[in-house]
């Protein structure tokens, strides 16, 4: 990475929870709740994505394990992975490192992929 990007990566502001929730809370049925005692997002039932601690990243699941493998392999920066992932499709995302772009892509993905078909009727007449 150039000394370019790294000022460019520098300067922009961090990707914070709350702007997670407000990018998910765009989408019909997504609710904030709580998954293993920290902040979480569902569409129905579904789990969407949460906030990690030890490390600190977001769990935003992927369409399927082959989507999940391409983010890890493409972006090793940005997303990564524990063992107790292993066979799950979802990546770790380092919020510092990731584009506001990218994150909206990810988090609409998941709800498209989670989300009720009344919930993907909704949203879709809307447009």
């Amino acid at each position: 990475m150039g000394t370019g990007c790294a000022a460019a990566l520098a300067s922009r502001p961090m990707p914070t929870w709350q702007d997670v929730v407000a990018i998910a809370t765009r989408f019909p049925g997504v609710e904030e709740t709580t998954s293993f005692n920290t902040p979480s997002l569902k569409v129905g039932k579904r789990f969407l994505a949460r906030l990690r601690t030890n490390p600190d990243a977001l769990v935003i699941k992927t369409t399927d394990l082959q989507e999940r493998e391409a983010l890890l392999e493409g972006r090793p920066d940005v997303f990564f992975t524990t063992p107790h992932y292993d066979g799950y499709p979802a990546v770790l995302v380092h919020l510092d490192r990731i584009e506001t772009g990218l994150l909206e892509e990810l988090v609409e993905d998941a709800w498209r992929t989670y989300a009720l078909k009344r919930h993907l009727a909704e949203h879709d007449a809307r447009r």
